[in-house]
This record gives structure tokens, C-alpha cells and sequence, in this order.
């Protein structure tokens, strides 16, 4: 396990606008569960630390609210858990009947927005005190990589959305019309060749899972690619990609334990941590809520139990994909050992009333269990980190803009480093229409219930087509904004216009 942060001199108040009135809040000033000692402060490092923090413990950004924008709207997840249970989340969510005033689009709405004004104060901040150190610019390019993570995701579900480059002090200041797109993507560019160019390549063990140049170049790639922007989009991944420090780690499963996390393959992840005898707890609630739900079945109720796997995810596997087993538990079968399980075996699942209300659940957030006795934390392992940024998404980026470009020879073969990770057989190039099929299906395996699908299906044009039973239509490419942020700024900020 980690070590944890031991901020002596970093103490940290910032006053942030909840929802759409003001709030008061501090921030815990220990972000990271990282490795180290002593902080070398700039001028603006306890507000940037304090950014960290705040993604690691809101719900917009680990929790129920993420899933149910990321993964509850994708054909590989479903809400889970007992259908009792946040059952006002199934329409939306599910089944595709938007609800403009649920509370998980107002939280998320307002984390992200939240998370915009952070970083518009550390920027502030180091602009008023006019600091130049290598330090305070390594810190700019961690706030302008979170105001970019923000507005890419605020872009994708909403569409265009007011852009604030100041810190907003009265919720007045929050009333501002929306940019169009273009003009969003415009911001995260310049946003992310910022950070790209002045965060360091590597921090060293000292600073394990802080911000790198890599990881802003891996999301300005994937910004690119939501536009189809291929070779600004391949020359950023193959960026990535010659820098030795990143590689695919084996096993697959294996990126999902606490030796995988900050591996070679990590490009971002949010940092959790908890003590072996749960006395501290710098964790996130990203795991509890997706691990095994099962109140009536003893030893087994792991956590909330939502964003289980669906059919359709169980059937898209090739047979022999190691990524199967690693990323689906499967009620009434052993966890498998060879596939990241602990030699235990699953209730099986009857029915959606019965001890086990699902027959599959996330295998990638499922913690050991004697580190949940140690904690004390059975149904609750905070400890686990939240994957953001892999190096085989880099990878599956370069081998789809690659074939776009018409260079689907040579981009195959980053798909194939993929594919025997996994224990698949490479495959040989014949049309960039088959390729295309096959990166398409690469990328919904390997990352499967990783928050990845639904946007990939939306980018791609194949929402309609593959959604549409279940109740999608062109116009859910889009979720309606926060009734609650329309009503604040009349006339202002306009409501999606399909909406």
C-alpha cells in the first residue's frame, strides 16, 4: 500500500459556490496518498493540492453520479444493485427518459463546475502574485489540465456550456450565456497545451500519481479525437507512446490491485488511500459504490452494488479474453484466482429480490478481503484508486486515427499490443472498414465499465443504431442542463435546445 502525504505546513480555505448559492467549505489538504514527506511549496501548490482533493471526494467525479452519466447510459451497464434502490435513477439513466431536476445531474453539473472554479483561482492566484518559479508553472499546468478535464466532460454530456475563466465570488457571476462548442474544444486546447508544456514528464517516486505532461497530452489526444481531428490526434499519442515510462502491464487484471495502481500503465488516476487498520482514511467512494450488493447473503455485502455488467457485455467477449474474468464477477461461480478473484465463490443470483439481486458485478473494483478485515471496511473499500487515463486507451487512440488517416497497416499494430495483453491472437490488416470494426470492439472490451462506452458509441454515430431499443434517440446525445441552473440565470443560460 501507499504511504500517505504528510502536509506540516499546508493549510488551505477555499470558499467555493455550491449548487447555485455559497457555501463555505474546507478542503482536505491531503489529496494524493502518495509518497511523500515534505512539500516544496510554489506559490500556488496548496490550492492546486487542494484541487485533488476535491476530485477525490465528490460524487460527480468517483461516484454514483459519474456512473450514472459514464456507464448507466451505455449498453454494458445498467443501474444495479436492488431495484428498490435509486429506482428513480432507472428511467433516466437507463432507459433514456431524461429528468432535468434529478439530483445526479445537479451534483454533476456542479462538481464540474466547481472544479472549473478551483483552478480558475489557483490561475488567479499565481497571476496576482506574479510567481514565474519551475515550481508555481508546474502548478499552472496542473490547474489548467482541471479546468480542461472539466469542460471535456461537461462538453460531452451537455454540450455547450457557459466558459468562466475568473473565479466567480456571487452566484450572479455564474450567469453567463453558453459557448458554443467549437468554442469549448477551443478552451481545452489551449488549456491542455499548457499543461502539456509545463508539467514535468515525471515527478518521481516522491510525487507517485501527480499530474504529467503525459497525461495531458493522452487527454488533449482523446479531445482531438471527439472531433475527429486524426493527426493532431495520432501525433499526440505517439507522444505518449515513445516516452519509456509507459507500457502495458500484465496481467490485465492485475491493473486493478493495488500493485497497478501508478503502473506504467497509468496516465491519471484519482488517488485514494486508507490505512491497514482503517484509523486513516484519505479514500474515495468510487469502489463502495460498485461492489457486490448482498444484504441476505453473508460475508458477501461488499458495497452499493451498482453499475453491474449486462449480457450484451458478458456475450462481447472473444472466447479466451483474460479480460472477461478480470472485469465480470459472476454470481454462483468462483471468483477465479488465475483472473484477479481470491478463491472465493459467489451466492447465486435467483432473482432481483433474492440474495444476490444481480447475476454480474464489477470485478474491477473488487478489494481484497483480508485488507477489508484489517480496515474494517467490508462493504466499504475506499483504498482503491480511481483509473482515469490507461496506456492502452493511448495505444487504441493511435490505431483509430491511424487507420482514419489511412495507415491502418501500421496502426493495427497498436491494437495487437492490446489484443496479447489480453491472450488473443493478433490480426492481420485487410480494410480500414474491418479495422475500424475491430477497434470499435477493442475499445469496448478492454475498458469495459469503465465509464468509456457510451461516449465512444455517440462520437462514432452508432448511438442511435446500437441504443435504440432500449430508448435512445439522437437527441439523448445530450443531457438536458440542471433545471435548478435555469431557473437561477433566466434568459442567460438557455436549456439544450432539444430539451
Amino acid at each position: 500500500m501507499k504511504k500517505i502525504i504528510n502536509f506540516n505546513s499546508v493549510a488551505l480555505l477555499l470558499v467555493l459556490l455550491v449548487s447555485m448559492g455559497s457555501c463555505k467549505k474546507f478542503l482536505d489538504q491531503k489529496p494524493l496518498g502518495a509518497t511523500i514527506d515534505d512539500l516544496n511549496q510554489g506559490g500556488i501548490e496548496a490550492e492546486v493540492f487542494g484541487i485533488y482533493s476535491y476530485m477525490r471526494t465528490n460524487t460527480g467525479f468517483v461516484g454514483i453520479s459519474w456512473l450514472a452519466f459514464h456507464d448507466f447510459r451505455s449498453d454494458d451497464s445498467e443501474k444495479g444493485s436492488d431495484p428498490s434502490d435509486g429506482q428513480e435513477w432507472t428511467a433516466p439513466f437507463d432507459n433514456y427518459q431524461y429528468v432535468k431536476n434529478i439530483w445526479a445531474n445537479d451534483v454533476y453539473w456542479d462538481n464540474h463546475v466547481q472544479l472549473v472554479n478551483l483552478a480558475n483561482i489557483a490561475i488567479a492566484k499565481a497571476d496576482s502574485i506574479g510567481a514565474t518559479d519551475a515550481t508555481t508553472r508546474a502548478n499552472l499546468g496542473e490547474a489548467h489540465f482541471f479546468r480542461a478535464f472539466a469542460y471535456f466532460d461537461m462538453v460531452r454530456t451537455y454540450g455547450s456550456v457557459p466558459i468562466y475563466l475568473t473565479p466567480t465570488k456571487s452566484a450572479a457571476d455564474l450567469c453567463k450565456t453558453k459557448a458554443t462548442i467549437p468554442d469549448v474544444y477551443a478552451l481545452i486546447d489551449t488549456d491542455l497545451t499548457f499543461a502539456a508544456a509545463n508539467l514535468p514528464a515525471d515527478w518521481g517516486s516522491a510525487y507517485e500519481g501527480r499530474l504529467t505532461s503525459g497525461a495531458a497530452l493522452a487527454l488533449h489526444a482523446k479531445a482531438h479525437l471527439y472531433r475527429q481531428n486524426w493527426g493532431a490526434a495520432l501525433g499526440l499519442c505517439q507522444q505518449v507512446i515513445s516516452r519509456p515510462q509507459y507500457g502495458l502491464y500484465t496481467p490485465y487484471y492485475g491493473i486493478f490491485k493495488d500493485a497497478g495502481e501508478n503502473s506504467k500503465e497509468s496516465l491519471f488516476e484519482i488517488q485514494a488511500y486508507v490505512s491497514p487498520d482503517g484509523s486513516k482514511d484519505l479514500g474515495t467512494e468510487f469502489a463502495t459504490t460498485q461492489g457486490v450488493r448482498a444484504s441476505q447473503a453473508s460475508g458477501w455485502n461488499l458495497g452499493w452494488g451498482w453499475n453491474t455488467p449486462t449480457d450484451a457485455l458478458v456475450a462481447a467477449y472473444e472466447p479466451n479474453d483474460v479480460r472477461k474474468g478480470s472485469t465480470i464477477l459472476f454470481s454462483g461461480q468462483s471468483d477465479d484466482v488465475s483472473t484477479g478473484g481470491y478463491g472465493r465463490t459467489l451466492p447465486a443470483h435467483v432473482s432481483l429480490g433474492g440474495p444476490l439481486p444481480r447475476k454480474y458485478w464489477n470485478k474491477k473494483i473488487y478489494a481484497d478481503p483480508a485488507y477489508r478485515v484489517s480496515t474494517g471496511m467490508s462493504d466499504n473499500p475506499r483504498w482503491i484508486n480511481k483509473r482515469v487515463i490507461r496506456y492502452s486507451d493511448v495505444l487504441l487512440m493511435a490505431a483509430e486515427a491511424s487507420n482514419e488517416l489511412g495507415q491502418g497497416a501500421t496502426g493495427i499494430n497498436w491494437m495487437n499490443d492490446v489484443r496479447g495483453r489480453a491472450g488473443l491472437a493478433a490480426k492481420t490488416y485487410t480494410t480500414p472498414a474491418q479495422l475500424r470494426l475491430d477497434i470499435k470492439q477493442e475499445r469496448r472490451v478492454e475498458f469495459g465499465v469503465e465509464g468509456e462506452r457510451f461516449f465512444d458509441l455517440v462520437r462514432w454515430g452508432d448511438a442511435v443504431n446500437v441504443l435504440g431499443g432500449g430508448g435512445y434517440t439522437n437527441r439523448c446525445r445530450f443531457y438536458p442542463i440542471p433545471q435548478k441552473v435555469i431557473d437561477a440565470c433566466p434568459n442567460v443560460i438557455l436549456q439544450n435546445p432539444e430539451w
